[in-house]
């Protein structure tokens, strides 16, 4: 999806190109079918070849997903996601981006401060 997202579309020749680590190429063009079964792609013939392009925007598809992660893996809780997310190490927040999350944080608890 990274790659459609990023190219508008692509065959799935690119796509299996653009990837760093690339599973066989059958296996790239079965999850492109899974993919628009699911319908979050679709393809248009473009000659002799299939071009993918995705089916939702990308910040839906990333709503969804995040739900879904959230769902599967904290047990529906955002707070659970939001410790692990802060537990990081690697995650270094700068001031600006600590005043930013009290103020998203605010805003969902209906502009209390």
């Amino acid at each position: 999806m990274d790659i459609l997202f990023q190219r508008g579309q692509a065959s799935a020749s690119e796509i299996h190109e653009s990837m760093p680590d690339p599973p066989s190429y059958s296996a790239v063009r079965a999850a492109l079918s899974v993919l628009e079964k699911k319908g979050h792609i679709r393809h248009e013939l473009d000659g002799l070849r299939y071009v993918w392009k995705p089916k939702v925007a990308r910040e839906n598809a990333r709503k969804t997903a995040l739900r879904h992660m959230v769902k599967t893996f904290f047990d529906g809780s955002v707070e659970q996601a939001v410790a692990a997310l802060l537990d990081e190490a690697s995650v270094k927040l700068e001031t600006r981006e600590f005043d930013r999350l009290r103020e998203m944080i605010a805003l969902a608890e209906g502009g209390k401060s």
